[in-house]
């Protein structure tokens, strides 16, 4: 397949504005997208002292933001591919969530799965933001669900 069989459908892409604010009394700056094709956009340590993470050692790291999503949507938490490749720096709760109601700073729960300590540094960048549309649910309680050819096969039940 080649760049000219892709079709591309233009969308009205809208923009959602999200208050934020600093926690602190320090300008800590928006989180930003690295390329303009990112999804997640970067979250830094506001930390006022570098931070050592031992391995197996795990901490709350704030980003120095508190933000205020709109009822309906979510922003997840996720962890950076480059930390956890180099380093083996993850989140333990990954992807945490934020929910439309929390108004606390954003922290980030990173360990260190990797074999030396690291270093987080101010501003350094620990994580990655996406925020997304939360939808509603109902529940409709029924005797069986509709079947499909895979059926209640579990983990590795489709193969590799």
């Amino acid at each position: 397949m080649t760049r000219e069989d892709v079709t591309v459908e233009e969308t009205d892409d809208t923009v959602l504005r999200v208050p934020l604010i600093s926690v602190g009394d320090e300008v800590i700056l928006p989180p930003v997208k690295a390329t303009s094709g990112s999804s997640g956009m970067d979250l830094r340590a506001a930390v006022r002292r570098r931070v050592l993470l031992r391995p197996r050692e795990r901490a709350a790291v704030g980003t120095g933001i508190a933000i205020e999503l709109p009822p309906g949507y979510e922003a997840q938490v996720r962890p950076r591919s480059g930390l956890a490749l180099h380093h083996g720096i993850g989140l333990l709760n990954g992807p945490g969530t934020i929910d439309s109601d929390y108004r606390g700073e954003i922290q980030v729960i990173l360990v260190n799965l990797g074999r030396e300590p690291f270093w987080i540094e101010r501003g350094e960048r620990i994580a990655q933001l996406v925020v997304q549309r939360s939808v509603p649910v109902e529940w409709i309680l029924r005797d069986r669900l509709t079947p499909t050819a895979r059926g209640d096969g579990g983990f590795g039940h489709t193969g590799k």
